[in-house]
């Protein structure tokens, strides 16, 4: 009888096979072997032989050692998807996986930095059927308190969401369909936030994050289940978007900017709040700015000029990167505390992995810097003062 591998992780198997977007069939006919070895590998009712760890792991791209690494303990905390109804199901395990490995990259980090304290404001609430809007205006203008923001534009607001402990990535998911993730980790009480960069326009990446930090000050304390009702999920998204409004664009200080609730208006707003017009306009409906009979018309006119699609200023406003994780790496190697080479073997990860999720230039991971080389150079004869060079005429043509 064949004996498995000691020490495999089969919830890291399942992982694997997740963020690379594979089925169990598909990644069976990979490595030659039947789908129910590796239904019964991730079951964890067996582990694979040495050879056949050595063809997943070839498979899926990551070290040997990568299945061998404990999962660390997340918690019951759920992972909030901001996504089209139409997202598959998985797109969403993909991400959800991504998101587990930035986790895993932000834990070997930590080892050697020290990231921001966490500091984000919680609504201590259970079920998001308690949360009022004046709860969620509330839990908007306390985040901007606590951080200093005031009440005008801000800036950058990747920035303020990492000076606040929370751990961005911004990634390419594979679909325009999937706008971001968030969760809380109990492994090192910290948020994590996965932003989708498919299409990077500044104000949607903006909205996308700040709808994330609306997951995770309002709904911490919801259970997984409350996720699973489409009634109850619309909700609970309705009310992040309600903080991502706020956060953005709160009531008193845009309210006073809005000199007339028009397109053209909202056009000359956008580059200095940094909010798309949509937003915009669903804003001043919240704040009882609109007519339902004139939001109607706004948003036929809107339609009218194929802003659906893409709005003024899309093409000028410069996206927003994280840089957390991409400093915190490139710190640990410039300082020479840890090299690429032991990052790697930190994460249990490929610098292809590494780079992604780090924001980190293609190729930092895995090129190393070249040895300079003195090259030999012809010895120069001593010449005195009174050496004078001749000038040799090229031959011109004829």
């Amino acid at each position: 009888m064949r004996s498995g591998t000691p020490g495999f992780t089969s919830e890291r198997l399942v992982e694997a096979r997740d963020s690379r977007g594979l089925t169990q069939v598909s990644l069976a006919e990979l490595i030659n072997r039947t789908s129910s070895s590796i239904s019964r590998w991730e079951a964890g009712g067996q582990s694979p032989e040495p050879d056949a760890l050595d063809a997943l792991a070839r498979a899926l791209n990551v070290p040997v050692a990568y299945f061998l690494k404990p999962q660390p303990a997340h918690g019951p905390a759920p992972m909030f998807f901001r996504s089209m109804a139409s997202t598959t199901q998985s797109v969403r395990k993909r991400t959800r996986a991504r998101l587990r490995w930035a986790q895993d990259v932000a834990l070997g980090v930590q080892e050697w930095v020290d990231l921001p304290d966490v500091s984000v404001p919680q609504l201590d609430v259970a079920d998001h059927r308690q949360i009022g809007d004046e709860d969620i205006e509330r839990m908007a203008i306390e985040c901007r308190s606590l951080w200093g923001l005031g009440t005008g534009p801000i800036t950058d607001v990747l920035l303020v969401l990492e000076n606040a402990g929370i751990v961005v990535v911004k990634e390419e998911t594979g679909t325009v369909k999937m706008d971001g993730l968030s969760n809380w980790s109990a492994a090192d009480n910290r948020p994590y936030v996965l932003i989708a960069s498919d299409k990077d326009a500044c104000a949607r990446s903006r909205m996308d994050a700040a709808h994330e930090l609306g997951h995770l000050v309002l709904h911490q304390g919801l259970k997984a289940n409350a996720l699973t009702n489409s009634v109850e999920f619309k909700e609970i998204e309705r009310q992040a978007f309600d903080f991502a409004g706020a956060f953005l664009m709160p009531a008193e200080s845009f309210s006073a900017e809005i000199w007339s609730p028009s397109l053209n208006a909202f056009v000359a707003l956008k580059e200095r709040w940094k909010s798309s017009i949509g937003a915009m306009i669903m804003r001043c409906a919240k704040l009882d700015m609109l007519s339902e009979e004139y939001q109607r018309r706004l948003w036929k006119y809107y339609s009218a000029r194929g802003w659906r699609r893409t709005e003024p200023l899309d093409d000028v406003l410069e996206p927003e990167y994280p840089r957390l994780l991409n400093r915190s790496v490139r710190l640990l190697v410039d300082e020479k505390v840890r090299s690429r080479e032991d990052l790697l073997s930190d994460f249990r990860l490929y610098g292809s992995d590494v780079e992604s999720l780090c924001g980190l230039p293609r190729g930092y991971m895995s090129s190393q810097s070249a040895d300079v080389l003195r090259l030999p150079t012809l010895r120069r004869p001593a010449r005195s003062d009174d050496d004078v060079g001749s000038v040799i005429p090229f031959a011109r043509d004829e």
